[in-house]
């Protein structure tokens, strides 16, 4: 029996060899040039439902296909009125994206467990439409009642600007007096529009975009409107399958040079928006105690934004100095304590305190000093360690602490080492170079089986308050205040507090 293969066999399993080589090189020089940073990837090429108000159709539709001319990605447009659309929403439980024409209907989606992240893009402000030239001199709400003069009005229960105008009506005292005279009810603010155009009406409340974007329609400004604004944001939906591929296209959406312009050029009033990156990198600095408490919750926020978020953790006195000497403000700065926010309170927009940490007193499991209170730290030969009182939170909150204590003098003459951190305390009392330390409650909690902590009873500024705030440097103000949101949400207090701190 011949057990060697033909000459052809041989030739064609050389082949399939070739083959194999040529697809795993292929498959090494794919992944050598993959970024997973990129957020229009294979998952973002499917198409993007976006749940649009009416009234905010033309610039929606034109930042819609200015988008997948840039990335290739069909983002479909479902039409209709803001409550219209979240009950579809709410029944359909499918979809990416919901921007309805007043941010209320977010905030009632984002209750309902509908909606994630808000973008702002604009705001708008109701007005009275009449045909161009105003043939009826309809100047005010009195001119309204005349005999004869009809009014459309947008159903308040489908339409933002519907549910706004008659609120500000009822507000005024003014509605039960106009409602005789609303002739038809619109399920849209564009029907509103296009029945005054044809003559079907004589006026009709819609938003001032409306008017700017129809040649035959004239607005008057009433003053019972002068305070009603509507906030149009778009919102990231819960239910989205491809929630990084949303987020990239309502940063585009609300990026100042991609979808803002369309807003204005639309004639409505854009808000401050971010510059358009495709990867967008924001820096935040941190007090190293924070570290435990966060650095998950900022390694989620990178891969659901698709951004780079670099963190800087060190003493909040070593964090101060730096920025005074450079004199600008990274995107956020997390503190460890109020004292060391205002230091540089003028870099930052408003600080918002988030988490407390309490200052404790450290020794080895099973207390061999007998160390019941700050006094026992001033005994005779003990190893003491505490924060640097200029390098750190920990360090000015200690210092302080012991002058309340009455126990400086006597504490300080144990003091052995003076650190940046807390963390490094916590690593020479466990090596056993030291027999206390003075840190933080969440410096234990990784060591809680080796460690006991004593509480410092009756001194007030034993609590150290952890505040975070956006840089007024940064480049993505609108970015940095979506990661301030995800720092502040339920899911990073479950780690912040698992971590020894107590929530604000």
């Amino acid at each position: 029996m011949n057990l060697h293969p033909s000459r052809g066999a041989r030739g064609s399993l050389a082949f399939l060899a070739f083959l194999a080589s040529a697809l795993v090189l292929s498959v090494l020089v794919a992944l050598l040039f993959w970024d997973p940073w990129r957020t229009h990837g294979s998952a973002a090429k499917r198409p993007l439902l976006l749940y649009c108000a009416a009234g905010i159709r033309p610039p929606v539709e034109a930042a819609a296909q200015d988008y997948q001319r840039e990335y290739g990605v069909e983002v479909q447009l479902q039409y209709g009125g803001s409550q219209t659309l979240l009950a579809s929403i709410e029944a359909s439980k499918r979809g990416d994206l919901y921007l309805p024409a007043d941010e209320s209907y977010l905030e009632i989606a984002r209750t309902k467990g509908l909606v994630k992240e808000m973008l702002p893009l604009a705001r708008m402000t109701p007005v009275l439409a009449v045909h161009k030239g105003n043939p009826k001199s309809l100047l005010s709400l009195d001119d309204l009642k005349r005999d004869g003069v009809r009014i459309a009005q947008a159903n308040a229960e489908a339409a933002a600007v519907g549910k706004i105008t008659m609120a500000a009506l009822m507000k005024a005292g003014r509605w039960t007096e106009l409602e005789k005279h609303i002739v038809v009810t619109k399920p849209t603010v564009n029907d509103v529009g296009n029945d005054v155009v044809i003559g079907a009406v004589d006026a009709g409340f819609v938003w001032d975009a409306t008017v700017r974007q129809n040649p035959q329609l004239e607005a008057v400004v009433l003053p019972e409107f002068a305070d009603v604004h509507a906030l149009v944001a778009v919102g990231v939906l819960t239910m989205s399958e491809q929630p990084t591929a949303a987020l990239h296209f309502a940063r585009y959406l609300a990026a100042r040079d991609k979808g803002l312009p369309l807003f204005e050029r639309d004639g409505y009033e854009p808000v401050e928006g971010d510059p358009w990156a495709e990867t967008p990198e924001l820096r935040i600095f941190s007090g190293a105690m924070l570290r435990p408490a966060i650095d998950d919750t900022i390694d989620e926020f990178e891969k659901r934004e698709g951004v780079r978020v670099t963190r800087v953790y060190n003493g909040c006195g070593i964090l101060v100095g730096q920025m005074k000497t450079d004199g600008k403000s990274p995107d956020a700065y997390f503190a460890c304590d109020l004292s060391f926010m205002k230091q540089v309170h003028d870099l930052f927009l408003e600080a918002v305190p988030v988490s407390t940490n309490q200052l404790v007193i450290l020794v080895p499991k099973g207390n061999p000093h007998q160390i019941r209170s700050l006094n026992d730290l001033g005994k005779p030969g003990l190893r003491l360690g505490v924060g640097h009182e200029k390098q750190c939170a920990l360090g000015a909150l200690t210092q302080e602490t012991l002058k309340q204590g009455g126990v400086h003098d006597a504490v300080m003459e144990n003091v052995k080492v003076q650190s940046p951190t807390g963390d490094l305390l916590v690593n020479q009392l466990r090596a056993g170079s030291l027999d206390a330390v003075i840190a933080y409650v969440s410096n234990a909690t990784e060591a809680a089986d080796e460690l006991e902590a004593i509480a410092i009873k009756d001194i007030p500024c034993a609590v150290a308050v952890q505040p975070v705030a956006v840089g007024r440097d940064s480049t993505y103000k609108q970015l940095t205040g979506r990661l301030l949101d995800a720092l502040r949400s339920p899911e990073s207090r479950q780690r912040f507090e698992a971590h020894g701190f107590h929530w604000r």
